[in-house]
């Protein structure tokens, strides 16, 4: 496997240029900020951008987490790609990454001053500076006939997030909008068929119903969804609510690249399961 490394300080347009550099060079995986990108799929790992400290997000981009270092270790040895795209804000960075994951050492150093113009990486600063975005090289999918345009994360769940959250705390994670393999849109049955799939897999859960699906409104573009659930009798209630949020959130997010901005959960039942 060959390593090539993109280099450039934080904040300049690495991670929106990626794909591009990776097309170009005929790189079939990205790794970025603690995930594995591979054919525009997220394939492996934890994403540094979503952590909420800065200490968190920088053991997570340079693999410190066990778990994470065999998930993507495991996944490359599966794809075994001929080339691996890293991104970092150093080589030294770089070298950590490959140390972690016992990679080769990289065999070019391609630097964001050789794919843009000081007038771009001054605007992509200024972007991450003043609007607190961070790029995910991962391309934009689209909810059919609702949604168009960017997606954009972290989830913003009714239990997870309360009215006092600072403002510095409230970062986008923006996905580009562009594909080499062209759009790919999910009817609203696709996404119902996720949804009732990892319900299904959550313990506690008898039975989904009355599930909606819409484009959420004003500064955070993404997807709102709700649905109403029946328990089983006895079950801790929120700590079911709090499985299923991440179980949907993942079965999504992951299958299909879509963020899930906000999900209204109801209780609408408690139920012996029938034996």
């Amino acid at each position: 496997m060959e390593v090539i490394a993109f280099v450039g300080p934080s904040g300049t347009g690495k991670s929106h240029r990626a794909t591009v550099v990776a097309h170009e060079h005929h790189i079939e995986c990205i790794i970025d900020d603690g995930i594995l990108i591979y054919r525009n799929e997220l394939a492996a790992g934890f994403s540094a951008k979503r952590e909420k400290s800065r200490l968190k997000a920088v053991r997570r981009a340079i693999f410190q987490d066990p778990e994470q270092i065999a998930d993507v270790k495991a996944k490359l040895a599966q794809i075994r790609p001929e080339r691996l795209l890293i991104l970092g804000t150093s080589e030294r960075m770089v070298n950590k990454i490959t140390a972690a994951l016992d990679l080769p050492e990289p065999t070019r150093y391609i630097r964001i001053e050789d794919v843009a113009t000081a007038e771009e990486i001054r605007r992509a600063n200024e972007s991450r500076l003043k609007e607190g975005k961070h790029i995910i090289p991962l391309p934009t999918m689209e909810l059919k006939p609702h949604f168009r345009g960017y997606l954009i994360d972290p989830i913003k769940s009714l239990l997870q997030r309360g009215k006092n959250r600072k403002a510095e705390d409230e970062k986008s994670v923006v996905r580009p909008i562009f594909s080499y393999y062209g759009k790919l849109t999910f009817t609203d049955d696709a996404i119902t068929a996720l949804i009732a799939h990892a319900v299904k897999q959550t313990r506690g859960v008898l039975s989904v119903q009355d599930i909606s699906i819409r484009k959420t409104k004003g500064a955070g573009i993404g997807l709102e969804l709700e649905f109403s659930l029946v328990l089983v009798y006895g079950v801790d209630t929120r700590q079911t609510i709090r499985r299923i949020q991440r179980a949907v959130q993942k079965e999504i997010e992951y299958t299909t690249g879509m963020s899930v901005n906000v999900m209204k959960i109801s209780v609408r039942d408690y139920a012996r399961p029938e034996r």
